[in-house]
């Protein structure tokens, strides 16, 4: 342990012996820190360079069954910080879920997941792959403007100490690249990006390969037509398809079944997904994004299967709304401010056998759908409606760029009528290859 999480740690057993002196019962403290430098470029030339660092506190206090957060930061005067959350304990309504995790389901062996690379990147570096990325897209034909491009590096640590035993400590580091350009020219003009997100910094796509895809990506878009309205198979790119099973996420989240607000609330061992299909999420999966070896309760988390062969099995939660639902806490608590809330970590759909060359051409005639616009997902009545963009399947090819269309379904019956392809990319917390729905509504001009 590191001389700064020791001082951390100090911090946080410091705040926990003040507030249970000050009257609470029991009382839980997480020290947040990040820091973060960034490059950004535009037209060959440096536009913005930033850097940050900042340690925040988040403290809950429980007075018997009523409870209370405050947040804060570690030059805060800790005595005061305590009073106060121990006074707001006190006037507010008892909750009879609320409580700390069990001390028994306290991550004992914390692994090392691999997740922090201290791989220190200059401003300097940052801005020549920056540049090297805009170059390397406005070198392709067609592109005419650039809307800039960026280089960033960036780490965060949480320290989490509870008064019933539990003490543990997690990092992780980031290294992004990104770039936007523009091709075309006046009403007609098109926007796309590219970009990488890493924890380890040997593991960046090279500048150039970003940048030459993100020029490709706008070229293709140019010229882009309207298609009549009707009913068409629509293929989602693995970009937009990942939004498609977040919605799936969040609606069997513990916290939206307890109030009510998701369309699956009823839905507990039935068929959400075709039985080819198979929705895990995995905590503890070696330098994954979603990876943590203890939750925001200081809980471990073992993988579970929230959907198998398309029937659904379990939902999303912390202690709290473990407790509302009768159920026990499987380590997906996260600290949001000052609170918590069910989230998931590494979810992982099961691929399909067929390329996704291979899935355009057995759809025969559709949409391939690489951009929406808007929230259109209503989590409540599964109703979907979202502005699109993207190409024709013509003949199980892809063909013209059509633009200013609508896709509308309900996400129930989208779900059910998901096939496939074998596309995974573990680069994001939520794995989910190109995916088509069988049969969508499409408003065209």
């Amino acid at each position: 342990m590191d001389q700064n999480t020791t001082r951390l740690l100090s911090v946080a057993d410091s705040l926990l012996e003040r507030v249970l002196k000050a009257g609470a019962s029991a009382a839980d403290v997480a020290v947040a820190t990040s820091t973060s430098t960034g490059v950004e470029v535009r037209l060959g030339k440096v536009e913005e360079t930033e850097s940050s660092e900042t340690e925040g506190i988040s403290l809950r206090v429980f007075v018997g069954q009523r409870v209370a957060s405050v947040s804060g930061d570690t030059r805060s005067d800790l005595q005061m910080l305590a009073e106060r959350a121990v006074a707001m304990a006190k006037v507010s309504p008892p909750d009879e879920f609320a409580g700390l995790a069990d001390p028994e389901r306290h991550a004992t062996d914390i692994p090392d997941l691999d997740l922090f690379d201290p791989t220190d990147v200059t401003p300097d570096e940052m801005r020549d792959s920056a540049l090297a990325m805009e170059d390397a897209a406005r070198a392709v034909a067609g592109v005419t403007n650039s809307g800039g491009a960026s280089a960033s590096r960036g780490t965060s640590s949480l320290v989490l100490a509870t008064s019933n035993g539990f003490r543990g400590h997690r990092m992780r580091s980031g290294f992004s690249r990104s770039v936007s350009v523009l091709g075309g020219e006046g009403t007609g003009m098109q926007r796309d990006y590219d970009f990488d997100s890493r924890m380890h910094y040997g593991d960046l796509e090279d500048p150039e390969t970003i940048g030459r895809r993100a020029g490709e990506r706008v070229a293709r878009r140019l010229d882009p037509g309207g298609m009549p309205t009707g009913r068409v198979p629509v293929v989602f790119d693995p970009r937009v398809a990942r939004g498609l099973i977040a919605s799936l996420v969040s609606a069997i989240n513990g916290a939206a079944i307890a109030r009510g607000t998701s369309f699956l609330k009823t839905m507990m061992d039935w068929q959400v997904l075709p039985e080819t299909m198979t929705l895990t999420d995995e905590p503890t999966l070696r330098r994954r994004p979603g990876s943590r070896p203890f939750d925001g309760e200081g809980v471990s988390g073992d993988p579970i299967t929230l959907v198998e062969n398309g029937i659904l099995r379990n939902w999303l939660l912390d202690t709290a709304t473990a407790k509302e639902l009768g159920l026990t806490t499987n380590g997906r608590a996260a600290r949001m401010g000052a609170g918590l809330s069910p989230s998931s970590t590494n979810v992982i759909l099961t691929p399909g056998s067929m390329s996704p060359a291979e899935l355009i051409a057995d759809t025969g005639k559709g949409l391939y759908v690489d951009e929406l616009i808007g929230h259109g997902a209503n989590l409540v009545t599964g109703d979907y409606s979202r502005g699109a963009s993207g190409f024709l399947i013509e003949n199980g090819e892809l063909t013209r760029p059509v633009s200013e269309i609508t896709i509308a379904g309900n996400l129930k019956d989208m779900l059910l009528s998901l096939t496939a392809a074998d596309d995974l990319d573990t680069r994001f917390s939520l794995v989910a290859p190109t995916l088509r729905v069988g049969s969508m509504t499409v408003a065209g001009r």
